[in-house]
């Protein structure tokens, strides 16, 4: 069910960026059609759904190896700041490009946190609640992929990194005594990048009323034409492909603001759908890492599922004006083939997750793995 979930959202995504683009893609160059932006889509979407297969057929406790572990990160955060070589898009350094193809490395380290915390707190003799083997080595693991995340600047990608230790930290054990101080240093380095950044601060201004006549033109604009295109659409919508507010108002309705154009095309029953599909995703997932056979496969599972949902909320959340303009795409949906690899490469570990509940064989065990003499002593 949640492999049929995740290939019916991402399929749903590829057209509803072909509605969002059609016209679009049409005016930026005389060779594009309206089926440009769809084909790239669509063609990532197939790729991704082979990488989900994929997923699923490898057993995740093969990630749970020093070599692996450690080589992904070092990799992550090469690609990281690789992007800051390249020539920046609307003031943000977010991309690795090389001839007609981007690439967004800050999408990898919404995997490689997950597979590092979960496998550092799985380790024999690792314990969440000691501060100095527990905390300080998983907070340090956590700045090093968010801190170039942030210089990007990516405050978006960098919650929802937050979030996914906070999540597997959590369920590792942590002691409340740690969890305050974390949280509260979270909270001032978030306050500190909204103080040190006038334009978010601008951005906040404008959360409180998009749609004045100051905000409106200028910070609102998006949010603003966004509420109007959910507005309209009303419970059924206009139907597929004849939104309007796509076409001369909503700036990048393929990407960010996709759930506008959802809302204004299939109203409330599509945007409705669109939500309970996350919720599906989180049940199962969640459900999947309870379930799970060894506490690897537990903390993984949760920081992956935390990792896509999160983001859908935040996405969701922004569209609707319930929290502060900020661009994030909705996961399988939005326009972009890193998101859409990697959301699906997350969803086939948490297949194989499932899948591996109540399998015991040691042969399936990396032999660096802290799972090894404890599976062996179970069978």
């Amino acid at each position: 069910m949640l492999f049929l979930i995740a290939a019916a959202l991402a399929l749903f995504g590829a057209a509803m960026v072909y509605s969002a683009s059609a016209m679009i893609s049409m005016k930026e160059t005389q060779s594009a059609t309206q089926f440009s932006y769809f084909y790239k889509q669509f063609a990532f979407t197939l790729v991704g759904l082979g990488i989900m297969y994929a997923g699923s057929r490898i057993d995740y406790r093969r990630y749970a190896t020093p070599r692996f572990v450690y080589g992904l990160m070092a990799v992550t955060v090469a690609l990281l700041f690789c992007v800051f070589l390249f020539p920046a898009i609307n003031g943000a350094s977010r991309w690795i490009r090389a001839g007609g193809i981007s690439f967004q490395p800050s999408e990898v380290a919404k995997v490689s946190l997950p597979i590092f915390l979960a496998y550092y707190l799985s380790r024999d003799g690792a314990d969440a609640a000691d501060f100095k083997r527990g905390v300080l080595p998983c907070i340090a693991g956590l700045a090093i992929l968010a801190f170039p995340v942030l210089l990007e600047p990516d405050l978006g990608t960098t919650i929802v990194l937050c979030a996914i230790f906070a999540s597997i930290y959590f369920a590792a054990g942590a002691r409340s005594l740690h969890l305050f101080p974390v949280a509260a240093g979270m909270l001032i380095l978030g306050i500190a990048a909204l103080v040190f950044a006038p334009w978010r601060l601008r951005r906040i201004a404008a959360f409180l009323d998009p749609c004045s006549p100051e905000n409106a033109a200028d910070t609102g604009y998006q949010v603003c034409q966004s509420l109007y295109a959910i507005g309209t659409g009303g419970v059924f919508g206009e139907g597929f492909g004849k939104g309007e507010q796509k076409l001369f108002y909503l700036p990048y309705p393929y990407s960010d603001f996709i759930f506008s154009v959802v809302g204004e095309e299939l109203g409330l029953i599509g945007t409705l759908a669109v939500v309970l599909a996350f919720g599906f995703i989180l049940w199962r997932g969640t459900r999947a890492a309870l379930n799970a056979a060894d506490r690897f496969g537990m903390l993984l599972g949760f920081g992956l599922v935390t990792g896509v949902v999160v983001q859908a909320l935040f996405n969701i959340s922004v569209v609707t004006s319930i929290l502060p303009a900020k661009g994030i795409p909705l996961p399988f949906i939005s326009y972009g083939g890193s998101s859409v690899l990697v959301t699906l490469f997350a969803v086939g570990i948490l297949l194989n997750i499932s899948e591996a509940r109540g399998k015991t064989s040691p042969t399936t065990v990396s032999a660096g793995s802290p799972f090894g003499r404890r599976r062996k002593a179970r069978v």
